[in-house]
């Protein structure tokens, strides 16, 4: 299912019967159940039928659908007629697109998810300095490089972002770039605000030589194999270049 048919689903979804995210997922007895169910499963693995499940479940097929309904929007289920439901390998994109959802019905501004998003690369600087990836490493030098090489601010901020993108992968945590690759719109969405705040400002010598410095820091820690350095070097970064 494709994600813009993903959203039509969840957005289409009865208020009367599920009123949010929270009442599906929150406090609910059938939700949890449902969920355990489906983490005792692997993907492609096909589910009871409704009538064995609601049965299973004590719920009503009403009710149960609704929230099979919402599973299938999120990309974790999938529903064949004639054939049955299958469990479905969640993809990033489809976190990605209940976090967006999830963020903007609650309001949150989207500068408040900064300690998340350093959270993240902080640990992944540490797991990075003692499992990284050579290619991804190198990557991330190479934005150094770019950054050290151009004042064009635009051609700065894809190389910032190629470097942070890189630093997310080079830990070789699958869980990490699980949820950096969720988040990444939000990240993204943040970064394109911060960047238009400087648009019409050049972006000076000093401020780039910096960047450059604290970016060369983490790559460094990382290289050397120095999970406290590099993760020094993370929280030094996001005090220093609160725009970055």
């Amino acid at each position: 299912m494709k994600t813009d048919e993903r959203q039509r689903r969840l957005m289409t979804i009865h208020d009367e019967e599920i009123h949010s995210f929270a009442n599906v997922f929150a406090n609910d007895p059938v939700s949890a159940a449902l969920a355990r169910l489906i983490r005792d499963l692997n993907p492609g693995d096909r589910l009871p039928s409704e009538r064995e499940l609601a049965i299973r479940l004590s719920v009503s097929r009403t009710a149960l659908r609704d929230r099979l309904g919402v599973l299938e929007g999120l990309g974790v289920l999938r529903r064949q007629t004639g054939a049955g439901t299958f469990v479905e390998m969640l993809k990033p994109d489809a976190l990605a697109l209940a976090l967006n959802l999830a963020i903007g019905s609650s309001h949150l501004p989207l500068t408040s998810l900064e300690s998340v998003r350093i959270a993240l690369e902080r640990q992944a600087a540490r797991e990075a300095a003692i499992n990284s990836d050579p290619v991804l490493v190198a990557y991330m030098q190479r934005a150094v490089n770019t950054m050290a090489s151009t004042d064009v601010q635009v051609d700065v901020m894809d190389a910032d972002r190629a470097f942070h993108q890189s630093l997310l992968r080079a830990a070789g945590n699958p869980a990490l770039t699980f949820f950096a690759e969720a988040l990444s719109d939000v990240f993204t969405q943040d970064l394109a605000y911060r960047s238009a705040r400087l648009s019409s400002a050049r972006l000076t010598s000093s401020a780039r030589a910096l960047m450059v410095e604290h970016h060369r820091r983490i790559h460094d820690a990382i290289v050397n194999r120095d999970p406290s350095a590099a993760m020094q070097a993370v929280d030094d970064h996001f005090d220093a270049l609160p725009v970055s």
